[in-house]
């Protein structure tokens, strides 16, 4: 009897514990940014998780760690679906959109379907 009580006990602990941090994540709003995975370079490296931040003139990818990165003049070359291989490191229901620099350097970002159009607003595609 008293390991049900005990049992009963820590399930209202911990469903009080996550009802309370629930309401703090909503009460906080949604994170900025577009949540994406970038691989620099392209073809090559590895997937990075990060977002995409688009505002007062200024594209950059933040990851979650390091330096950001300005991605200003950069324009979308193309947008595919992840392979198989690539499928296993990301979603593979994301698309990935192959981002050149102004430099030359070339960059994929992976995004999810829905968020496509929002990236291509903040990176023009390249004229064909």
């Amino acid at each position: 009897m008293i390991e049900i009580v005990g049992v009963v006990l820590a399930a209202a602990g911990a469903g009080w514990l996550l009802r309370r941090r629930h309401r703090q994540r909503t009460a906080a709003g949604p994170p900025a940014g577009l949540p994406c995975m970038v691989r620099v370079p392209a073809g090559r490296g590895r997937w990075r998780p990060g977002r995409v931040h688009a505002g007062e003139g200024a594209v950059r990818w933040v990851p979650q760690r390091g330096e950001a990165v300005e991605l200003s003049g950069g324009r979308v070359t193309g947008v595919r679906v992840p392979t198989v291989r690539e499928g296993v490191a990301i979603n593979p229901g994301s698309r990935i959109a192959t981002c050149v620099q102004p430099d030359g350097a070339a960059l994929e970002i992976a995004v999810m379907p829905l968020d496509v159009r929002e990236l291509l607003e903040a990176l023009p595609r390249s004229p064909r």
